[in-house]
């Protein structure tokens, strides 16, 4: 458990006609997202000197942005996923979870009392789920309110609710939203200036209450240009230069050690199920009968160990890689039929090739599906992407997502998927339309601005 210490809240004077705005924001996804957000404020006429106070972790992503933190913050024993197990929300309490969260209230209220005092202008804007939500609300100060842990799509989809085999699901909608009526409550609030659902049908729910919700898109969509275009075909015999080119599946195990290694040889099943797939003589798909698997590897975990496992499997490194990655540093490797490449430097070339994705994964699957693609999941250990995620991220996403039980079925479903082009042409369809268009966080900044600057 690490703890960082707040930097001064106040500058120098002649920055005190500005606008000061505290961004409030509860993992790291949340801290990613806020910071595309102020990454685009910053780029506005006249900005507003920015703060921000992390409720979980130590806001790296802030950091990096050079964003003064307003308070303490801390790493808890379950990084955030406490929702997932009541284990890990003991073992957070014990940690100081009721300390750290009264010294964090105390730190927003100071924040605003402070910019009273100096006669400065302030708002708050909360990136996450009900906690921001509610340290805003406490904080006396208007505010603005990004939903980012909440789709009514877990719930419905565009025509009716989902039929759900648990009995207790009605909870999750006992009022007629996903949103509960308390969440719904602080979002109607006076001092509640914007809310910015992350996609059209939440947007729309919402406005059935008496709360200010925008439909401007998910930012989780934005900075995932690719560096390499991918390449079309336009010629006479473009059919045939598509069918002969390898399959390539996309490899999301994802972030947080160690649970991202136990992914990894879950996947590992799953890979081995897929090659002897494809070895088969009335296999219908891609003609080439090659794959090539690309390992898009978090940096935040040990490549060493991801090779290790990777080598303990029977795969063989291999001098020329079947495609051309954007990262001098992959690691190449093959099998009789295959391929796989890892890769720690090439995210966003790793979503744009793969043409499907084996995923165990949160942000990373939602954006390869944002793609338009689709994306197998396998259940596993937790603490984050345990059976419970699995099954509400494959309500959320819809028929982008294929839930199995156990690695060995992923190939079943990947010779389903390649059999039907119309299901393929509507899960593209299904996914962009569920997590909508780039230019989120550019379309907020700029909706921010107008709102904050009129407000005074």
């Amino acid at each position: 458990m690490s703890e960082l210490s707040p930097l001064p809240l106040t500058s120098n004077s002649e920055e005190s006609s500005r606008l000061r705005l505290l961004v409030l924001s509860n993992g790291h996804g949340e801290d990613v997202i806020a910071v595309r957000i102020l990454q685009e404020l910053q780029q506005q006429p006249n900005p507003p000197e920015i703060f921000a106070l992390p409720l979980v972790g130590e806001g790296h992503a802030y950091q990096q942005l050079d964003i003064r933190l307003i308070g303490s913050v801390r790493t808890m024993p379950s990084g955030g996923f406490v929702y997932m197990d009541g284990r890990q929300f003991v073992r957070d309490v014990q940690g100081g979870l009721l300390q750290l969260t009264a010294s964090q209230i105390k730190a927003v209220r100071h924040w605003v009392n402070t910019q009273k005092k100096s006669g400065n202008r302030k708002a708050i804007l909360a990136v996450g789920d009900i906690i921001p939500l509610l340290f805003a609300w406490l904080s006396d100060a208007s505010y603005a309110f990004v939903g980012t842990a909440k789709s009514e799509y877990y719930v419905r989809d565009e025509v009716d609710l989902l039929k759900r085999k648990n009995r207790g699901a009605s909870w999750e909608n006992f009022s007629g939203s996903i949103y509960h009526p308390w969440e719904r409550w602080l979002m109607s609030r006076q001092r509640c200036k914007a809310v910015f659902p992350r996609d059209s049908l939440t947007a729309e729910i919402l406005k059935k209450w008496p709360i200010p919700a925008f439909d401007l898109g998910n930012p989780m969509m934005d900075g995932l240009e690719p560096s390499i275009p991918r390449p079309r075909f336009y010629s006479a015999d473009a059919e045939k230069q598509e069918l002969a080119r390898p399959l390539i599946v996309t490899i999301l195990p994802g972030s947080r050690p160690p649970e991202a290694y136990g992914n990894w040889h879950q996947i590992m099943i799953a890979v081995s199920a897929m090659m002897a797939l494809f070895r088969e003589r009335e296999f219908v798909g891609h003609t080439s009968g090659t794959m090539v698997f690309l390992g898009a590897i978090a940096p935040s975990l040990h490549f060493e160990s991801i090779r290790q496992i990777l080598e303990s499997q029977g795969w063989h490194p291999h001098a020329e890689p079947p495609i051309q990655i954007p990262d001098a540093d992959t690691l190449t490797f093959k099998q009789k039929n295959a391929f796989f490449i890892l890769s720690q430097n090439a995210y966003n070339d790793c979503l744009h090739l793969g043409d499907m994705a084996i995923a165990m994964a949160g942000t990373a699957t939602e954006q390869f599906v944002g793609l338009g693609k689709p994306a197998i999941t396998i259940p596993g250990q937790g603490p984050q992407f345990t059976y419970a995620f699995a099954e509400a991220q494959s309500r959320h996403l819809g028929p982008s997502v294929i839930l199995v039980e156990e690695p060995t079925e992923v190939a079943k479903a990947v010779k389903s998927l390649l059999a039907n082009p119309d299901t393929l042409q509507a899960i593209a369809e299904n996914g962009i339309r569920r997590m909508g268009k780039p230019g989120a966080a550019k379309r907020i900044a700029e909706y921010l601005m107008e709102l904050l600057w009129n407000e005074y």
